[in-house]
């Protein structure tokens, strides 16, 4: 599928969306691809950014939410969002194996694994869990406040997956090896 939405330039798009825009810049040194594309609806960008900052932030740690986040998009398949996850997953500590495990849900640490493994499991199945793994969980420290801040979270990664799924826009980060590609190398 070839991408039929071009990533937008800061001129063209609203003065809302402009704001924003700055702000990332600012921010990061640079408008990711993905997010000037949804930048095309200024409410969406802005309502997302709040949303996915706030997802998830009161029961994980930045760490835990990459690896939410980087589990999540490997069950989607976003080729996006595993380059941007990998790369901040890479920042907040893991190292290139670990968020390869992150991918698998194979991660040795029990509590980065039960998050993930529960995340990879709400998205396969559309939120309806396999319980055990909903046990592990909560064996691992978590609440019901926690389950429901994972289902935010899952949710928020999720629209940028899907977003990316829409517009395909060219992944503007280094590229995450496709995990059959590493099983072939072995």
């Amino acid at each position: 599928m070839s991408n039929l939405i071009k990533v937008p330039t800061r001129d063209q798009v609203d003065a809302k969306a402009q704001g924003v825009f700055d702000n990332l810049q600012k921010q990061l040194g640079t408008v990711p691809n993905l997010y000037a594309a949804i930048g095309y609806s200024s409410d969406a960008l802005t309502n997302f950014l709040t949303y996915s900052s706030q997802a998830g932030g009161n029961s994980f740690t930045k760490k835990e939410k990459e690896a939410i986040d980087i589990a999540v998009s490997e069950v989607n398949g976003c080729s996006y969002c595993l380059a941007a996850h990998t790369a901040l997953g890479k920042m907040a500590g893991f190292t290139e194996e670990e968020t390869q495990q992150l991918r698998a849900t194979t991660i040795a640490d029990a509590r980065l694994q039960a998050i993930t493994k529960l995340a990879a499991n709400i998205t396969l199945n559309r939120g309806k869990v396999d319980d055990q793994l909903v046990q592990n969980f909560f064996d691992q420290g978590f609440d019901e406040k926690g389950l429901i801040d994972l289902l935010a979270a899952v949710t928020a990664i999720t629209f940028t997956n899907y977003a990316h799924g829409l517009t395909q826009v060219p992944v503007d980060f280094p590229a995450a090896v496709a995990l059959e590609d590493l099983a072939l190398a072995a």
